[in-house]
Protein backbone atom coordinates (compact mmCIF):
# COMPACT_ATOMS: atom_id res chain seq x y z
CA UNK A 1 0.00 0.00 0.00
CA UNK A 2 2.83 2.38 0.77
CA UNK A 3 4.46 1.57 -2.57
CA UNK A 4 1.21 2.55 -4.31
CA UNK A 5 0.92 5.70 -2.24
CA UNK A 6 4.51 6.90 -2.60
CA UNK A 7 5.54 5.88 -6.12
CA UNK A 8 4.31 6.60 -9.63
CA UNK A 9 6.07 3.69 -11.36
CA UNK A 10 6.54 0.00 -10.58
CA UNK A 11 10.30 0.46 -10.28
CA UNK A 12 9.89 3.31 -7.78
CA UNK A 13 7.39 1.23 -5.77
CA UNK A 14 9.97 -1.54 -5.60
CA UNK A 15 12.48 0.98 -4.18
CA UNK A 16 9.94 2.23 -1.61
CA UNK A 17 9.24 -1.31 -0.37
CA UNK A 18 12.96 -2.20 -0.28
CA UNK A 19 13.74 0.96 1.71
CA UNK A 20 10.94 0.21 4.19
CA UNK A 21 12.20 -3.37 4.61
CA UNK A 22 15.71 -2.08 5.31
CA UNK A 23 14.45 0.42 7.88
CA UNK A 24 11.69 -1.57 9.63
CA UNK A 25 12.02 -5.22 8.61
CA UNK A 26 8.85 -7.29 8.52
CA UNK A 27 6.89 -9.57 10.77
CA UNK A 28 3.63 -10.04 12.58
CA UNK A 29 0.93 -12.65 12.54
CA UNK A 30 -0.60 -13.32 9.13
CA UNK A 31 -3.93 -14.49 10.54
CA UNK A 32 -6.54 -12.91 12.76
CA UNK A 33 -6.87 -16.10 14.80
CA UNK A 34 -4.69 -16.87 17.80
CA UNK A 35 -2.61 -19.33 15.79
CA UNK A 36 0.87 -17.90 15.25
CA UNK A 37 1.54 -17.99 11.51
CA UNK A 38 4.12 -15.74 9.88
CA UNK A 39 5.94 -15.66 6.55
CA UNK A 40 8.06 -13.37 4.43
CA UNK A 41 6.30 -11.44 1.71
CA UNK A 42 6.37 -11.48 -2.07
CA UNK A 43 4.97 -8.82 -4.34
CA UNK A 44 3.85 -8.46 -7.96
CA UNK A 45 4.37 -4.79 -8.85
CA UNK A 46 3.19 -3.45 -12.22
CA UNK A 47 2.51 -0.23 -14.06
CA UNK A 48 1.58 0.44 -17.69
CA UNK A 49 5.12 -0.16 -18.95
CA UNK A 50 6.74 -2.81 -16.76
CA UNK A 51 6.30 -5.36 -14.00
CA UNK A 52 8.52 -6.68 -11.21
CA UNK A 53 8.50 -9.58 -8.78
CA UNK A 54 9.93 -8.69 -5.38
CA UNK A 55 10.60 -11.47 -2.88
CA UNK A 56 11.85 -11.06 0.66
CA UNK A 57 13.53 -12.88 3.50
CA UNK A 58 13.67 -10.67 6.58
CA UNK A 59 15.27 -7.42 5.43
CA UNK A 60 16.94 -9.15 2.49
CA UNK A 61 15.31 -9.17 -0.92
CA UNK A 62 15.70 -9.98 -4.61
CA UNK A 63 13.77 -8.52 -7.54
CA UNK A 64 13.19 -9.84 -11.03
CA UNK A 65 11.93 -7.69 -13.90
CA UNK A 66 9.23 -9.52 -15.84
CA UNK A 67 10.18 -9.87 -19.49
CA UNK A 68 8.04 -7.95 -21.98
CA UNK A 69 5.22 -10.23 -23.12
CA UNK A 70 6.07 -12.69 -20.36
CA UNK A 71 3.96 -14.07 -17.56
CA UNK A 72 4.91 -14.41 -13.90
CA UNK A 73 3.22 -15.56 -10.72
CA UNK A 74 3.97 -15.86 -7.01
CA UNK A 75 2.48 -18.16 -4.40
CA UNK A 76 3.70 -18.99 -0.91
CA UNK A 77 7.30 -19.76 -1.82
CA UNK A 78 10.36 -18.00 -3.17
CA UNK A 79 10.46 -18.25 -6.95
CA UNK A 80 13.27 -15.93 -8.03
CA UNK A 81 16.19 -18.20 -8.88
CA UNK A 82 19.23 -16.94 -10.84
CA UNK A 83 17.59 -14.11 -12.85
CA UNK A 84 18.03 -11.31 -10.33
CA UNK A 85 17.79 -7.78 -11.66
CA UNK A 86 18.01 -5.95 -8.32
CA UNK A 87 18.95 -7.15 -4.85
CA UNK A 88 19.70 -6.07 -1.32
CA UNK A 89 23.35 -4.92 -1.30
CA UNK A 90 24.29 -7.50 1.36
CA UNK A 91 22.13 -10.38 0.07
CA UNK A 92 25.00 -12.60 -1.08
CA UNK A 93 27.40 -11.73 1.76
CA UNK A 94 24.76 -12.57 4.34
CA UNK A 95 24.11 -15.94 2.65
CA UNK A 96 27.85 -16.65 2.67
CA UNK A 97 28.16 -15.69 6.36
CA UNK A 98 25.38 -18.18 7.21
CA UNK A 99 26.97 -20.96 5.15
CA UNK A 100 24.01 -21.11 2.74
CA UNK A 101 26.09 -20.23 -0.34
CA UNK A 102 29.76 -20.92 -1.00
CA UNK A 103 30.32 -17.86 -3.20
CA UNK A 104 31.52 -20.11 -6.03
CA UNK A 105 28.47 -21.62 -7.68
CA UNK A 106 25.86 -19.48 -9.42
CA UNK A 107 23.74 -17.62 -6.88
CA UNK A 108 20.13 -18.87 -6.74
CA UNK A 109 17.97 -16.78 -4.40
CA UNK A 110 15.18 -19.34 -3.91
CA UNK A 111 17.60 -22.23 -3.37
CA UNK A 112 19.74 -20.20 -0.97
CA UNK A 113 17.05 -18.50 1.11
CA UNK A 114 14.38 -21.21 1.31
CA UNK A 115 13.88 -24.87 2.05
CA UNK A 116 12.23 -25.52 -1.32
CA UNK A 117 14.18 -27.44 -3.93
CA UNK A 118 13.99 -25.10 -6.94
CA UNK A 119 14.23 -28.00 -9.40
CA UNK A 120 10.94 -29.35 -8.00
CA UNK A 121 9.27 -25.93 -7.77
CA UNK A 122 7.82 -25.91 -11.28
CA UNK A 123 7.25 -29.65 -11.55
CA UNK A 124 5.52 -30.51 -8.27
CA UNK A 125 1.80 -29.97 -7.86
CA UNK A 126 1.05 -26.83 -5.93
CA UNK A 127 -0.40 -23.37 -6.27
CA UNK A 128 2.76 -21.87 -7.73
CA UNK A 129 3.23 -24.67 -10.26
CA UNK A 130 -0.41 -24.80 -11.28
CA UNK A 131 -0.62 -21.01 -11.64
CA UNK A 132 2.54 -21.09 -13.75
CA UNK A 133 1.00 -23.74 -16.03
CA UNK A 134 -2.32 -21.90 -16.40
CA UNK A 135 -0.64 -18.58 -17.21
CA UNK A 136 1.68 -20.19 -19.76
CA UNK A 137 -1.23 -22.06 -21.35
CA UNK A 138 -2.79 -18.68 -22.20
CA UNK A 139 0.44 -16.71 -22.76
CA UNK A 140 -0.07 -14.12 -25.48
CA UNK A 141 -3.87 -14.15 -25.21
CA UNK A 142 -4.55 -13.41 -21.54
CA UNK A 143 -7.65 -11.29 -21.06
CA UNK A 144 -9.37 -10.14 -17.88
CA UNK A 145 -11.88 -12.99 -18.36
CA UNK A 146 -9.08 -15.59 -18.56
CA UNK A 147 -7.43 -14.13 -15.43
CA UNK A 148 -10.76 -14.37 -13.60
CA UNK A 149 -11.06 -18.01 -14.70
CA UNK A 150 -7.55 -18.74 -13.40
CA UNK A 151 -8.23 -17.03 -10.06
CA UNK A 152 -11.48 -19.03 -9.65
CA UNK A 153 -9.71 -22.36 -10.23
CA UNK A 154 -10.18 -24.62 -7.20
CA UNK A 155 -8.57 -27.79 -8.56
CA UNK A 156 -5.18 -26.02 -8.78
CA UNK A 157 -5.45 -24.66 -5.25
CA UNK A 158 -5.33 -21.08 -6.53
CA UNK A 159 -8.82 -20.53 -5.12
CA UNK A 160 -8.26 -22.29 -1.80
CA UNK A 161 -10.95 -23.86 0.37
CA UNK A 162 -10.71 -25.27 3.87
CA UNK A 163 -8.50 -24.13 6.75
CA UNK A 164 -6.74 -21.57 4.59
CA UNK A 165 -9.22 -19.89 2.28
CA UNK A 166 -8.78 -17.45 -0.55
CA UNK A 167 -10.75 -14.42 0.59
CA UNK A 168 -10.52 -12.18 -2.42
CA UNK A 169 -9.04 -11.70 -5.87
CA UNK A 170 -8.22 -8.76 -8.09
CA UNK A 171 -7.64 -8.43 -11.82
CA UNK A 172 -6.17 -5.22 -13.27
CA UNK A 173 -6.05 -4.12 -16.88
CA UNK A 174 -3.24 -1.60 -17.42
CA UNK A 175 -3.20 -0.46 -21.07
CA UNK A 176 0.17 0.80 -22.30
CA UNK A 177 -1.58 3.70 -24.03
CA UNK A 178 -1.67 6.49 -21.39
CA UNK A 179 -4.96 7.89 -22.74
CA UNK A 180 -6.85 4.69 -21.95
CA UNK A 181 -8.18 4.15 -18.42
CA UNK A 182 -6.92 1.40 -16.15
CA UNK A 183 -9.67 -0.99 -15.03
CA UNK A 184 -9.61 -2.96 -11.77
CA UNK A 185 -11.96 -5.83 -10.92
CA UNK A 186 -12.37 -6.98 -7.32
CA UNK A 187 -14.41 -9.86 -5.94
CA UNK A 188 -17.57 -8.62 -4.26
CA UNK A 189 -17.72 -11.55 -1.85
CA UNK A 190 -15.07 -13.45 0.10
CA UNK A 191 -15.24 -16.27 -2.48
CA UNK A 192 -13.48 -15.41 -5.80
CA UNK A 193 -15.63 -18.07 -7.51
CA UNK A 194 -18.52 -15.59 -7.31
Amino acid sequence: RLGLERADTAEKALAVIADLLEKYGQGGNCMESHMAFTYHNSFLIADRKEAWVLETSGKYWAAEKVEAGGVRNISNQLSITTKIDREHPELREYAKSKGWWDGEKEFDFAATYSYVNTARMTTSRGRYCEGYKLLNKHKGSISSEIMMEILRDKESGINMEGGFMTTGSMVSVLPQEPGLPCVHYFTGTPDPER
